[in-house]
């Protein structure tokens, strides 16, 4: 059973950095993708980035050259490293896994979810 779960949200001015990190159990990193969504009030999950299983990596165009995603395989976490935090990017962040070589930022690929972590960026 693929367990994850997010750690590092908190609050932070328009400018600044936050890094988020999900511990991830369950699954065999060579046939899953893991990725990164968020979800604003009243909004839809938005895809922000992700890994294929081959290592191959995808940002959304918001968050691009901003946000850098990576993945510890002696670890066995996933992070996203928020750089030049903006007032639009406060959402609550879940980490995500699919049992897909390849998911895209498509919500519907991914099939296991951390519970969550708030992230609020002030202006």
């Amino acid at each position: 059973q693929v367990q994850l779960m997010e750690s590092g949200g908190g609050s932070v001015q328009a400018g600044g950095s936050l890094r988020l990190s999900c511990a991830a159990s369950g699954y065999t990193r060579n046939s899953y993708c893991v990725g990164w969504f968020r979800q604003a009030p009243g909004k839809e999950h938005e895809g922000v980035a992700g890994i294929h299983s081959d290592g191959t990596i995808r940002y959304a165009d918001p968050v691009k050259v901003r946000f850098t995603i990576s993945q510890d395989n002696v670890k066995n976490t996933l992070s996203l490293q928020m750089d030049d935090l903006k007032p639009e990017d406060t959402a609550m962040y879940y980490c995500a896994a699919g049992p897909y070589s390849w998911c895209g930022l498509f919500r519907s690929t991914y099939n296991s979810w951390g519970q969550g972590t708030q992230v609020t960026v002030s202006s």
